[in-house]
């Protein structure tokens, strides 16, 4: 199945990443910037197939998108990332640390949050697949070229996945506002998995009887919570600068 990759970011990312998996990479003939220079010089040198047509081809190809696509597509097969948590364990030389969200369903969230997972290391982010957003292409172009450097594991029982993480060894952390422990109080510096509820809603029952901490972020401001993706990246941050201090 196509996947159909739109902006600057995402196709870039894709063409500079995995230039082989894009069939044909549709342009926008009257853009002649150097943003649009630049990505036709990175696609003639990556062997990557250009076609030049007009703005209401583009709109024809990808309607839903025709007022985000900045005049760049991309017709492409999927990259091959790990699939599932097995995979992500057997290739990963630290120990793990992974994102998890819990019925996100905004897919500009998840791509910011998919992001964020990969600037600050973490080795691939889960989400159930029921009621949660999916990695559409809306995602994927907020995930400015994330997606195709992390692996997004979307599975069917997320506690059962949970379940398989404290086998091999690896801390369910929680992050709620009802959480006792300040994260920057929390031993993240180990194998670690961060989960983030929805949007309004935070972790599900289920979900919260399966941790092992409940942390939360202090506010100092009048605001009383963050968007998820903006927690996603104190979480994360925080797991990283401690493994940072434990690794002198």
């Amino acid at each position: 199945m196509k996947q159909v990759l739109h902006g600057f970011h995402a196709v870039g990312s894709r063409v500079r990443h995995h230039p082989k998996s894009i069939q044909t990479l549709y342009l926008d003939k009257d853009r002649r910037d150097k943003r649009m220079q630049d990505l036709v010089q990175m696609a003639a040198n990556s062997g990557v197939r250009v076609v030049l047509t007009d703005a209401a081809r583009l709109t024809e190809m990808a309607p839903d998108l025709a007022k985000r696509n900045q005049g760049v597509i991309a017709l492409a097969e999927p990259v091959k990332l790990a699939l599932n948590l097995a995979e992500v364990l057997d290739t990963t030389t630290e120990p793990p640390l992974f994102l998890v969200l819990d019925g996100v369903t905004d897919p500009h969230n998840l791509g910011a949050c998919l992001r964020s997972a990969e600037a600050f290391g973490a080795h691939a982010v889960i989400a159930p697949k029921d009621r949660s957003a999916s990695l559409t292409a809306v995602a994927i172009k907020a995930a400015s070229g994330a997606a195709d450097c992390i692996p997004f594991l979307s599975v069917t029982n997320l506690a059962r996945s949970l379940r398989e993480m404290k086998e091999h060894g690896i801390l369910i952390v929680g992050a709620d506002a009802e959480g006792t422990l300040e994260i920057f109080a929390a031993d993240l510096s180990g194998a670690t998995a961060l989960i983030l509820g929805a949007e309004g809603d935070g972790l599900r029952r289920l979900t919260r009887e399966h941790c092992d901490l409940l942390v939360k972020i202090p506010m100092q401001g009048q605001v009383e919570s963050l968007n998820v993706s903006v927690s996603a990246g104190v979480c994360l941050y925080e797991a990283r600068r401690q493994r940072a201090i434990k690794a002198g």
